[in-house]
């Protein structure tokens, strides 16, 4: 059981396995709410770092904002390119949703009450697990590249012989890409999703997250764009427009995944 005696601290649990990917063990870190304000709903945070660098503290202030009011948090990690193609990075984020399922008891959590949320890779991998991955009650994804294929063609522009792509993907093929790219599962069972960009972004070009709202919405499924102005990628580093960030993941959550009440939440 992972539980928090203190009335108004999160408490973090570090290194937590959670299984394995290949054959290296997978771990992650868990934040426990406060027991006033736990709300039965969890969230799993997934890091960036273009696929090839990063690790599970990278999004420590989220789990930390969100657990402050009332969200059971689990960053997890992944296999890094190149060492491990794609799609190693997401069988591991699905391990980790699995365990968080298989321990939603212990997490005091419901199973059905799951969100993903990530930034840069991390975004790309939530989205492409709300895709896949049934059950997922909302996403939320913050500068994303949800479309590789303008990542590609970024790539190429600035003449990088070794992209971040190549490096993820055996083969960087039109099919290859659009395989690998989250605004090519758009449905109208997606789970709702919000997104989140810098216009200035350098890294992952606004209409990355543009075009996955456009997909979403001409399928019929709920999704909203939040465009900061004039900030690069990154940009929530800067705690203030950080804090605005979990603000924003927090209200999208109360209105799309309802909290269990009080008395359900009891051991």
């Amino acid at each position: 059981m992972f539980e928090n005696d203190s009335p108004d601290r999160v408490a973090v649990n570090e290194g937590i396995a959670v299984g394995t990917g290949g054959d290296r063990e997978l771990k992650a870190d868990v934040f426990v709410p406060p027991a006033p304000v736990a709300n039965g709903i969890g969230v799993l945070i997934i890091h960036g770092g273009g696929w090839i660098s990063g690790d599970r503290t990278q999004l420590r202030g989220y789990g930390i904002l969100l657990g402050r009011v009332g969200y059971t948090c689990v960053a997890c990690e992944y296999r890094l390119a190149p060492d491990a193609k794609w799609p190693a990075q997401l069988n591991d984020v699905r391990t980790a949703l699995g365990w968080m399922r298989a321990h939603a008891g212990d997490l005091r959590i419901d199973a059905d009450r799951i969100a993903v949320q990530g930034n840069s890779a991390g975004a790309h991998l939530a989205l492409m697990l709300a895709a896949k991955e049934p059950g997922i009650a909302a996403c939320m994804a913050i500068y994303a590249p949800a479309d590789l294929t303008l990542r590609q063609a970024w790539a190429e522009r600035q003449q990088q012989r070794n992209s971040v792509v190549t490096q993820l993907l055996e083969r960087t093929d039109a099919d290859s890409l659009a395989e690998a790219s989250p605004t090519m599962y758009a449905t109208a069972s997606f789970p709702p999703t919000m997104l989140i960009h810098g216009n200035a972004d350098e890294i992952a070009p606004v209409q990355n997250s543009f075009r996955m709202y456009e997909a979403l919405i001409a399928a019929g499924a709920k999704a909203e764009l939040h465009v900061f102005e004039g900030v690069p990628h990154s940009f929530d580093r800067d705690p203030a427009l950080g804090r605005q960030c979990a603000s924003l993941m927090s209200l999208f959550l109360q209105r799309h995944v309802p909290a269990r009440t009080p008395a359900a939440l009891a051991p």
